[in-house]
């Protein structure tokens, strides 16, 4: 949500900034334009609140003096003004919404480094990690090498259709000890606090994060009207919400492992064969909330944090600064992990991190307390994927895959694993 009051005072600005995040739909122009209705509206209800109290005042003054037709004046102008004042308030309050509506619908900033771009092949690659693995034979997708290992994609279709997988045996412990590897390595080593959070939420919530409403048609909403998460930030982020916090409690850092539900609408045709894009799946989220002046640091930590996961799995993978027109709606900033895939002989995106500075904080009017200041500041708000657990197990697959079908796993798994080294076709 912006706020306002920059827009007035640097309208050229805001502008500028929309139109390298290619977003056209909303000028200065006509928010401001809205604004200053909006507040003469209030200027003309406050003026004729304050004369319908000046004249009430006036008219026991004039009926003490025997002054009649003073008084009956008065109290003609008073009943006027009662029956103006509800429509102008009302007429100022509908122009509120309009505005706030108009708001909700514009995109966030983009800070200055963040690079001009139409779309992902306007990123930049910032930096890569690991060596990628010099095959002896043509290395397989994961869609071909894990239906023997118990990636069952015929099942899940069949019991829910497409974009659904039923996972099986050592198939179903590696999703298992994928997430409890990275639930554990983000608590133990990185510090993030362990939540378990409701997995359907409110309007006000999936509002508040960004996703309502521009983005409704991405999610699932249950008969009563409640959204089932498409990503744990959701709850995470929203815990904080309509809170003023105290300084000292900053930065909260929270992570969840659970399940996540997106319907992909907007995905017709992509990534159909395999388990890469599905309508649930299973995440470990990052969220921080900190003050405004911690969130870049925070935002480095977050980004390392999600890359220590895929150097402990020894997964070779690319550090990516997406461009503005590939940044999701409430990012400023977003660095983007894709993980080496000898398949696909291409990287695919395993983590989005991003920091949405004060955005979301005035969605959901989150503040804090400065200490030794008076009044309160917006905090600012990071999220990441540390990381996609279906994803992570389609990387480990590919990457560890043998000639025979079988597949090699990273040492960090093996004790998650119940000592379990290797995946074997059938076992």
């Amino acid at each position: 949500m912006h706020d306002i009051r920059q827009i007035r005072e640097n309208p050229a600005g805001f502008d500028d900034a929309l139109a390298r995040r290619g977003f056209m739909g909303t000028s200065s122009a006509a928010i401001l334009a809205l604004d200053t209705e909006r507040r003469a509206l209030a200027t003309r209800a406050q003026e004729a609140l304050a004369r319908r109290n000046e004249a009430s005042k006036a008219i026991g003054k004039a009926m003490g003096s025997g002054d009649t037709a003073t008084a009956e004046a008065l109290k003609a102008e008073v009943a006027a003004l009662k029956d103006t004042l509800p429509a102008l308030e009302a007429e100022e309050k509908a122009l509120g919404v309009k505005l706030h509506d108009l708001l909700a619908g514009i995109p966030n900033l983009p800070v200055a480094e963040v690079p001009k771009g139409a779309d992902e092949a306007d990123n930049v690659e910032v930096a890569r990690w690991g060596a990628q693995r010099n095959f002896a034979f043509t290395p397989r997708e994961h869609a071909d090498i894990g239906p023997a290992l118990g990636l069952d994609f015929e099942t899940g279709a069949k019991i829910s259709g497409a974009r659904f997988t039923f996972l099986r045996g050592q198939m179903a412990r590696l999703e298992r000890a994928l997430g409890q590897f990275m639930l554990d390595h983000q608590t133990e080593v990185n510090g993030y606090t362990e939540c378990q959070p409701p997995l359907l939420v409110k309007d006000e919530a999936v509002f508040g994060t960004g996703q309502l409403p521009k983005f409704a048609e991405d999610l699932f909403q249950t008969s009563d009207g409640k959204w089932l998460i498409p990503t744990a930030e959701v709850s995470l982020t929203n815990s904080v919400r309509e809170t003023i916090l105290a300084e000292a409690e900053l930065p909260i850092r929270m992570t969840a492992l659970t399940p996540c539900f997106r319907s992909e609408a907007g995905s017709a045709g992509r990534d159909t064969r395999g388990f890469i894009r599905q309508h649930q799946f299973d995440k470990v989220e990052l969220v921080t909330i900190c003050k405004p002046e911690d969130s870049a640091a925070e935002h480095e930590r977050m980004t390392q944090a999600a890359e220590s996961i895929l150097q402990a799995l020894e997964l070779p993978y690319r550090k990516v600064l997406l461009c503005t027109g590939d940044m999701g709606f409430t990012a400023r900033k977003t660095f983007d992990l894709e993980v080496w895939l000898p398949g696909q002989a291409t990287y695919r995106e395993i983590s989005s991190i991003s920091n949405c500075g004060d955005f979301q904080a005035r969605r959901m009017d989150t503040r804090f307390r400065p200490e030794g200041k008076k009044g309160t500041e917006f905090v600012h708000t990071l999220n990441g994927s540390g990381l996609a657990v279906g994803r992570t197990l389609v990387a480990v697959l590919e990457n560890g895959q043998q000639e025979d079908g079988s597949v090699d796993l990273p040492a960090v798994l093996h004790p998650y694993m119940r000592g379990i080294t290797r995946l074997v076709p059938g076992a």
